[in-house]
């Protein structure tokens, strides 16, 4: 076997061209399929970590998967806000344990701005109820005081102590900026691989500090309230974007999700968040599964190449199999070796496909990260993984007896020929 297994290598680092090719073909394959696979269950899995604990999101009227997107994910705007009124109300309620508020609407170089309270800091999970902390600084204690995510800190460079100009209005509309209340950064979070490493986190009491020289969306001419006039003044909310919910037992939740979208005081929508995430799924169903059976076919385009190219070198190679019966080979040893060169083939290109999977992995990750602030688990190759490059293995193995049976054949007849 070793012989055998020394002639399929020559013979293969003769015709490196083509094998070249062929192990190509199979290592994008292999790399497009584990790459998906890998990206479609590992990113469901970061977005049912994002938030835990939350048993309702609370926002105005509008659809549980743009609530859950804005809310949580910070994808989007919110259509309207509730009241401040009616969200203390519900916080008031006998099965509610805690609430946190949710203001958006302003950013900070690219970033989130979100407006909350301290309630945030100590009720607000993630993962397997993993609470927020701080890796350096403090919490709110001024109204011009910022929490910074990990990431913003990091890739904006800010220190405790610096100061930030947030801007009104989100991404490429957020050109106004609140230059009269400058915030200076009195924590940074750790790292918690959600949305929160993207947001600037600020009072409730700074957001209303931002806009006291607007009126009706628009800022009002003149060098603005100074912020220590601004600091003496009632900077109590009078509308929120959101709010998060926990309930003292989860029994009651539909009977408080009920009550709330029932509200008469003005129209509000409560969801569940793994209802609301299940929806969201379900409407990207469609394009993980095209996304899938891409994947299949591209694989089954390597395999096509892996026989084309066989099958190609075999009348090529009719002097060299003429050379091997002639020292000794049966014709089984002819169809044994062609399946072992299509399968040392498929080995190499798994191996070389492995390889480039775990880049493309490491290079969605940190679009999805940067983009979404979505953070992919790390994890080692799992037994789906290895399963699907044994599959992949076992038809590399089956295709390559197709040509190897016409070698079979061929070097049968070839034997039998009388050359003159």
């Amino acid at each position: 076997m070793t012989g055998l297994f020394t002639i399929a290598w020559r013979s293969l680092r003769n015709r490196w061209s083509t094998a070249t090719l062929a192990v190509l073909a199979i290592a994008i394959s292999v790399a497009l399929i584990l790459t998906v696979d890998q990206v479609r269950r590992d990113a469901k899995t970061a977005f049912v970590q994002t938030l835990s604990g939350t048993d309702l999101i609370v926002g105005a009227r509008s659809g549980q998967v743009q609530l859950l997107l804005y809310s949580v994910f910070r994808i989007g705007n919110a259509t309207n806000n509730m009241s401040w009124e009616s969200a203390r109300e519900i916080a008031a309620r006998d099965e509610v344990e805690w609430t946190i508020p949710l203001s958006l609407g302003d950013s900070y170089r690219g970033y989130r701005v979100l407006g909350t309270n301290d309630d945030y800091f100590r009720h607000y999970t993630f993962g397997r109820e993993r609470r927020l902390s701080l890796v350096a600084g403090l919490e709110f204690d001024d109204v011009f005081d910022a929490v910074l995510g990990s990431e913003v800190a990091r890739e904006l460079e800010h220190d405790i102590g610096d100061e930030i100009v947030i801007a009104h209005g989100t991404g490429s509309a957020g050109i106004t900026r609140h230059e009269n209340q400058p915030f200076r950064v009195s924590g940074i979070l750790e790292p918690t691989g959600t949305p929160v490493d993207r947001t600037v986190h600020v009072s409730l009491e700074g957001i209303e500090a931002l806009h006291v020289d607007w009126r009706s969306g628009m800022q009002v001419p003149g060098e603005g309230t100074p912020a220590d006039v601004i600091r003496g003044m009632d900077l109590e909310p009078s509308e929120i974007t959101a709010q998060l919910v926990g309930l003292k037992t989860r029994g009651t939740v539909f009977r408080v999700q009920r009550a709330i979208n029932e509200y008469r005081q003005e129209p509000l929508l409560a969801i569940l968040p793994g209802v609301a995430l299940q929806e969201l799924w379900g409407l990207v169903g469609a394009a993980e599964t095209a996304l899938l059976i891409v994947s299949a076919v591209v694989v089954l385009a390597g395999l096509i190449n892996l026989i084309s190219v066989l099958l190609s070198s075999l009348s090529e190679r009719r002097r060299e199999m003429a050379i091997l019966r002639s020292a000794g080979a049966s014709p089984g040893t002819i169809f044994r070796l062609l399946c072992l060169e299509s399968s040392v083939l498929a080995i190499v290109g798994i191996v070389v496909g492995f390889l480039l999977h775990q880049v493309s992995v490491r290079l969605v990750e940190v679009l999805l990260r940067t983009r979404y602030g979505v953070d992919l688990p790390g994890r080692l190759p799992g037994a789906p993984e290895l399963l699907l490059c044994l599959a992949i293995l076992a038809a590399a193995i089956v295709t390559g007896a197709i040509p190897a049976w016409r070698a079979y054949r061929q070097s049968l007849s070839d034997g039998m020929t009388q050359r003159t």
